[in-house]
């Protein structure tokens, strides 16, 4: 697919965008990347990843693809008695006042200083300083619900407020998110969901992961982040079908999380073999029984948009999950969805029997990533000229 989409305009005009991302581009594959590295050869783009403790870092810029990523330590909600020192206004300013030199230092010598760069903004600890910079275009991509993670604190909230206030543009996952936003009138809203690399999840992989090789029984498997989990559930589900095996595979964000879930780890048949690269993945998923979405219905889920719905579908597997975002619930066609986590254990027989793999790759090819960076590049593209202008 042509990713320049002129309709009329330069294709060649290089544009170059600066991301505050909130999520470290190694860490954990997400839109971000998926999208970023399909923008066309002359988008110069500079990724600013955040410090987090026990996690590689990229103190020296590294390049993925065309994108150059740098790790630049900032503020963050802190989960002891000292992070209530941020709360202090001086202090806050203090804090943070090492991390915008580097910030400044990197985005010079990589070349980003200019007026006619484009500011994005996911990581809303960087929104008063990005909301600052001097730029021809600023906007803001919704992905999450950034306010209602735990131990967000209160101040948070106006630095998303001063950011959003100075915007052109926003892509949000999700209708629902965006009517949380405090989004000016005349800013441009467009819904950008979540998607998937149909081929790589749809491709047959032929060699069997040692991981799995020894695993008895069909296997139900989720991927993604173990935060996000429903570990009661989980459990419950394991507990009810013995016979079977649950597999966990993927990150946590919260340290040693898996020796800490003592309801999980003494269950014989659940299984944590932790992140898997995105290049194996395919072989993993491809090898479920049956996918699993045990996440938790609440406030920061509910607005959420799962691409692992699309690459579970991708790879042709059962999914079943329980109803905790629209997103899901317009999948039901293809997707076992559950009302309550009675029901989803029951109903694990059912989906284990689903045989509507050709309903759901069909269903997984319509959220192509391709299409979704496509429609990007194009409204960033369109509200830059009509800004310069």
């Amino acid at each position: 697919m042509n990713l320049s989409l002129n309709r009329g305009m330069p294709s060649q005009q290089p544009f170059r965008l600066v991301w505050f991302s909130e999520i470290q581009w190694d860490f954990l594959s997400t839109r971000k990347q998926r999208l970023l590295g399909r923008f066309p050869e002359n988008w110069q783009i500079l990724f600013i990843e955040p410090y987090a403790l026990g996690r590689r870092h990229h103190w020296l810029p590294v390049k993925r693809g065309r994108v150059w990523v740098v790790s630049v330590p900032f503020l963050k909600s802190v989960p002891f008695r000292i992070g209530r020192l941020l709360d202090i206004p001086l202090l806050r300013f203090f804090v943070s006042l090492p991390g915008i030199v580097l910030m400044f230092l990197w985005m010079t010598l990589l070349g980003f200083v200019t007026h006619e760069r484009i500011i994005g903004l996911s990581n809303v600890y960087w929104g008063r300083v990005a909301a600052l910079l001097p730029c021809s275009l600023r906007f803001y991509d919704a992905n999450d619900d950034h306010l209602a993670f735990p131990n967000t604190p209160l101040w948070l909230k106006g630095y998303l407020d001063t950011y959003l206030s100075r915007i052109q543009l926003l892509f949000s996952v999700s209708p629902e998110l965006t009517k949380r936003l405090s989004v000016p009138s005349g800013v441009r809203c467009v819904d950008l969901g979540n998607g998937v690399e149909y081929s790589h999840f749809a491709t047959p992989r032929s060699q069997v992961p040692a991981g799995i090789s020894g695993i008895k029984g069909s296997i139900l498997g989720y991927v993604g982040a173990m935060d996000w989990l429903d570990t009661a559930l989980v459990a419950a589900t394991a507990r009810a079908w013995p016979e079977y095996s649950v597999l966990l595979i993927g990150p946590a964000y919260e340290r040693e999380w898996w020796k800490k879930q003592k309801d999980l780890n003494t269950i014989p048949n659940v299984h944590y073999v932790g992140k898997v690269d995105y290049a194996e993945l395919p072989a993993w998923v491809q090898r479920f029984d049956l996918a699993l979405m045990p996440l938790l219905s609440n406030k920061l889920k509910g607005v959420s948009h799962p691409n692992k719905l699309y690459e579970y579908n991708a790879a042709g597997v059962p999914v079943l999950s329980m109803n905790y975002c629209s997103a899901v619930e317009k999948a039901r066609d293809v997707v076992y969805v559950a009302l309550s986590p009675e029901a989803f254990v029951s109903m694990v027989p059912e989906a284990l029997a689903d045989r509507r793999k050709e309903a759901r790759q069909a269903f997984a090819r319509q959220h192509s990533w391709d299409v979704l960076a496509a429609t990007l590049v194009q409204e960033l593209q369109s509200a830059y000229l009509e800004h310069c202008r």
